[in-house]
């Protein structure tokens, strides 16, 4: 906790050092942002959403009352039935609140009076692509900036020496799925210095971070001089802003080779912690080895860090992909939740879990008493947050008795978006960037704050 405490010490809020004037808002309830991104879409009512009274139904055809207008993906679209395939997962209440987990999330019990679970997101979009977009820039049209280049736009850095906005990559034993574009961290139309900088997965997470061989730092620091000299010339000569970011880059790439070193260096991290977060939170790209990173990337300021965790695409047999993605996530998330509670930080940590859509309570292809698979569906799903002013200990909106719409206490993505932005001090209304002729903002039109969840 000392250590925490001297490590914000270091990087004052005040250290912003290219968001516009006026921010934060209002006084903040979040400094940073940990989003954990389960590429894919988790099946809810195999994990938050129980549904007892399905077991009852199990192989009935889906009432089409309950489907009347129901998209369907072109996986599924031919069927000529669609049974209903029940949890074969035990749930559980757990915590104060006696929230309802089913048995792969054994480890997220431990500490589920620290988490608000929403049961009622939805999107509109119903494939991959899209939906993920959405989640990441408000929209389903790419090119949009993502969230993580809008916080560093509106509040800076906290450290000058690491990103504002760092994306982290992890791959499960489940099969990896849909490719993560790099426009999921990119900054957009917004100046070229907010886009999120991605530590690759594998050897060194960023690339050229040590000089070669026989190059002192004292000649970098000349070369890059002399370089940004030019660049200066050139950019007063043309009025590019684009030269103005590259100068930026350079600059903050010479101040990594000095801080990502120690950042990647786990060996000051105690037996206790590294067993906490399990096997593997010591091999590189690992989900465990991104969690310790996340905490040591929040520990030393930097605003928003996006991890993405892919293998959630379950069409076929999804209770053996959903109990694999557990075991490959389920301690290592808690870990981060713990690790970060122990050190004073969750209180001022928003911690949000989710993926871009959920699943369908029907089977894909052939059921059985054991196997199923589910389709995408984005009528309604599960999300959690936690620490940052959120209300801890609670469950919030409600699904139909199929999980298949929404009941009671609609979460749209905008939503979230704009909750999410209100914990760091933002409006977000008033967030927003011209771009050719029209303001722009995170959440279009739309978005409202989802107050009862705060604290």
């Amino acid at each position: 906790m000392a250590a925490a405490s001297l490590l914000r010490a270091e990087h004052p809020r005040s250290a912003n050092i290219s968001g516009p004037t006026g921010l934060p808002h209002f006084p903040p309830r979040a400094r940073r942002v940990i989003y954990l991104f389960q590429s894919g879409g988790p099946a809810q009512m195999d994990l938050f959403d129980y549904k007892p009274e399905l077991a009852r139904r199990f192989g009935q055809e889906v009432p089409r009352s309950v489907y009347p207008d129901e998209r369907k993906t072109t996986m599924t679209s031919g069927q000529k039935s669609f049974p209903v395939a029940p949890s074969r997962f035990k749930f559980s209440k757990h915590g104060q609140a006696g929230t309802w987990l089913s048995e792969p999330l054994k480890h997220l019990a431990t500490m589920i009076d620290d988490v608000c679970v929403i049961k009622s997101m939805h999107t509109g979009a119903i494939n991959h692509d899209p939906a993920a977009t959405m989640f990441q820039t408000g929209s389903v049209i790419a090119g949009r900036p993502s969230m993580g280049s809008w916080v560093s736009y509106g509040l800076g850095s906290e450290n000058t020496n690491l990103p504002a906005f760092v994306a982290l990559t992890s791959n499960g034993t489940a099969k990896a799925g849909q490719p993560l574009y790099d426009r999921l961290w990119g900054e957009g139309f917004l100046p070229g210095r907010f886009q999120g900088v991605k530590f690759r997965g594998q050897g060194n997470p960023i690339l050229d971070l040590y000089n070669p061989a026989g190059v002192a730092r004292v000649h970098r620091r000349r070369m890059l001089d002399t370089l940004s000299r030019f660049n200066r010339q050139q950019g007063g000569r043309f009025n590019d802003p684009a030269v103005a970011t590259r100068i930026a880059q350079y600059e903050l790439a010479f101040r990594m080779q000095m801080s990502v070193p120690e950042l990647i260096d786990f060996s000051s991290e105690p037996r206790h912690v590294l067993d906490m977060y399990g096997s593997q939170a010591t091999r590189v790209g690992k989900y465990a080895y991104n969690c310790l990173l996340a905490r040591r990337l929040a520990e030393r300021g930097v605003r928003f860090i996006q991890l993405y965790h892919r293998g959630w695409d379950a069409h076929q047999n999804t209770p053996k992909q959903v109990a694999a993605q557990c075991r490959d996530t389920d301690q290592a998330t808690t870990a981060l939740l713990r690790d970060l509670k122990q050190r004073g930080m969750l209180q001022d940590t928003l911690v949000v879990w989710g993926g871009e859509f959920g699943r369908t309570i029907y089977c894909q292809g052939k059921l059985t008493s054991t196997i199923y698979g589910r389709d995408h569906h984005p009528n309604c799903f599960s999300y959690w947050m936690a620490g940052g002013g959120i209300r801890g200990g609670m469950s919030y909106g409600e699904t139909d008795d199929y999980s298949v719409n929404v009941a009671e206490n609609p979460v749209h993505v905008h939503d979230l978006q704009a909750t999410i932005l209100h914990q760091l001090g933002i409006d977000h209304e008033q967030l927003t960037y011209r771009h050719q002729g029209r303001d722009y903002r995170l959440t279009d039109v739309h978005g409202q704050v989802v107050q009862p969840i705060l604290s």
